[in-house]
């Protein structure tokens, strides 16, 4: 039963990561809250089910001829070696630390998407 629960979890975390919104807003908490997972283990699955779907959509936007890539490295680079250092730094801090910082990211994320809808609509 509990494969049948972490296949719904990835479906709809996948669907929504597909229509844009991030997939991990939705699976690591459906990971640690419904199905009792461990803040490491879900930020992980969440990493690892992310390289796929970047790799697929890379491959898409190239097709449509939506890549600019002037100036890739200066990104790519940085954002790199940020999120090595995230992770061991991750790695390093225990999950109630990850669970906190996780849930002011959501709530940083909500406030920003709030505030983009408030402009839209006063416009």
């Amino acid at each position: 039963m509990s494969f049948i629960l972490f296949l719904i979890a990835g479906f709809f975390s996948g669907l929504l990561g597909g229509m844009g919104m991030g997939g991990g807003t939705v699976l690591i908490p459906a990971l640690t809250v419904i199905l009792g997972v461990e803040q490491h283990i879900a930020q992980a699955t969440n990493l690892i089910a992310f390289l796929p779907m970047a790799a697929f959509t890379l491959k898409v936007h190239k097709e449509n001829g939506l890549l600019k890539t002037e100036g890739l490295l200066w990104l790519v680079v940085p954002a790199l070696l940020s999120s090595v250092a995230a992770g061991f730094a991750a790695a390093l801090l225990p999950s109630e630390v990850l669970k906190k910082l996780f849930g002011a990211f959501l709530v940083g994320l909500s406030v920003k998407l709030l505030l983009e809808a408030k402009v839209s609509f006063s416009k």
